[in-house]
């Protein structure tokens, strides 16, 4: 069955990005002209996915109002002859169709892909994490639904990661079956990293089964209360197969204060208008 649906999990509250997130949500914030959000559904359009399920919380009504059309701006744009900003409105409200279902307290990753299971049904789905903006030729989705429809098993993106630094993500022992594959044999929650089985950290990308949402359901909380996904996706893997992807293209951590501004950085300077008065401006820096 091919993959049609797209589930992004957008109902955290944005702690590591507050003030800025007090009364906008960590998702709204933007990469040069663009929210955070916008860049992962043209992923997800450009791999061919259709419907976008958003899982919201409170606080989150301008994520829905910036997938929706706007009519008093579109009018107000195109009676000023404001063409190009008026195509770059429409299209976001064209890009695919968007459904939105609350998480109503905030009770992990694995409750809040949970909260979007009668909008999936019973098909594979894909999950995007917002706070990993991918830069690829081929987009990240593209490449795990490629290797989705070859095995017809869940998939999960993958990425080498300093051993420092592998008590940050959940983490695969594997055995490689392709170039850039891996079945995976285990997930570990953020080990230690001389326990660590690897140095392929799951990244916020995956292709999903329906039957990992009876395993959500029954799924006890962590000491936190919160329904974690590896959690659910070890005890996937112990009932069929699960892939991996180490997949081509540029990870930024938009999560993490550093990560983003990297982020602006380098979106500006791939940014044909910006990069050459940017780059300029950075060199007369000194640093």
């Amino acid at each position: 069955m091919s993959v049609r649906k797209a589930v992004f999990p957008a109902a955290g509250l944005g702690t590591r990005f507050l003030p800025a997130t007090k009364a906008q949500p960590k998702e709204m914030l933007p990469l040069v002209d663009k929210p955070m959000i916008q860049y992962v559904v043209e992923e997800a359009v450009a791999s061919g996915l259709s419907e976008i399920i958003i899982v919201t919380g409170r606080g989150k009504r301008a994520i829905e109002d910036h997938f929706d059309a706007a009519f008093e701006l579109e009018y107000y744009l195109n009676d000023r002859g404001k063409v190009e900003e008026l195509a770059q409105i429409k299209t976001i409200s064209e890009l695919a169709s968007v459904s939105y279902v609350r998480q109503k307290e905030p009770l992990g990753l694995g409750h809040a892909i949970l909260c979007a299971r009668a909008l999936v049904g019973d098909e594979p789905f894909a999950v995007f994490l917002g706070d990993d903006i991918i830069a690829a030729r081929e987009p990240c989705m593209r490449q795990l639904l490629d290797v989705f429809e070859r095995y017809d098993e869940p998939v999960l993106a993958v990425e080498r990661v300093p051993r420092e630094r592998l008590s940050q993500y959940g983490v695969i022992a594997a055995r490689q079956v392709a170039a850039t594959v891996y079945e995976i044999l285990d997930l570990v929650e953020k080990p230690r990293p001389s326990e660590a089985p690897s140095d392929l950290a799951i990244i916020g990308r995956y292709v999903l089964t329906p039957d990992l949402f009876g395993i959500l359901a029954d799924t006890q909380p962590d000491a936190r209360g919160e329904i974690q996904l590896t959690d659910a996706l070890r005890r996937l893997r112990a009932r069929r197969p699960m892939y991996a992807v180490a997949f081509e293209g540029k990870r930024f951590d938009t999560g993490d204060k550093l990560g983003f501004l990297k982020a602006t950085v380098e979106f500006a300077l791939a940014r044909p208008d910006l990069a050459d008065a940017f780059r300029a401006y950075l060199k007369s820096l000194g640093l």
